[in-house]
């Protein structure tokens, strides 16, 4: 199954595509939209709604995870960032993905064990995880690493509900 992973920002939007089959991760593709920081805000973002609508149209996901906003101390900049956030739901829902969100610590810790790891760390697991990747920025990196959360909770949601659909099936043949 192929997933994108979806970091948001207003500056920087980082983004991630991985392929997840059989327990295996294998790097697909990741980058960053870079808004221009002097255009109004609106202008910010529709250039993140036409980046990631294009990342999307090139890789073809079949699913797609957003990492959900951190909250400052800075009523503006929260209600800025839940703006990008809220275009990032957006594309991937209006290209008929279902669309999980997951809270930074969360990402964080089903990637490097830890809920609290330094951006750093991320990086370094996320280039473990998928080594022939050559990741540049931390965007891309946080991106990813929401991606392969995403794919480690999917995978255990379709076995969970094999299991379940199974003892259903195994409960009516014995009726």
């Amino acid at each position: 199954m192929r997933l994108i992973g979806l970091d948001p920002g207003l500056r920087a939007t980082g983004w991630g595509v991985i392929e997840a089959a059989d327990g295996r991760l294998r790097h697909v593709a990741d980058g960053v939209v870079h808004p221009k920081t002097a255009d109004p805000l609106a202008q910010r973002l529709c250039a993140i709604y036409d980046g990631i609508s294009h990342v999307i149209e090139t890789y073809a996901p079949e699913s797609a995870a957003v990492e959900e906003t951190f909250v400052s101390r800075n009523a503006q900049s929260t209600l800025k960032l839940g703006l990008a956030r809220g275009v990032v739901l957006l594309v991937p829902a209006r290209a008929g993905l279902e669309v999980a969100e997951y809270a930074a610590n969360r990402v964080k810790k089903s990637v490097t064990g830890t809920g609290h790891a330094a951006k750093e760390q991320v990086m370094m697991m996320v280039k473990t995880l998928l080594p022939p990747a050559e990741i540049e920025t931390a965007d891309a990196a946080d991106a990813l690493a929401v991606a392969i959360c995403h794919a480690h909770y999917f995978e255990t949601a379709e076995r969970w509900g094999a299991s379940i659909s199974g003892a259903d099936a195994r409960l009516e043949t014995r009726r």
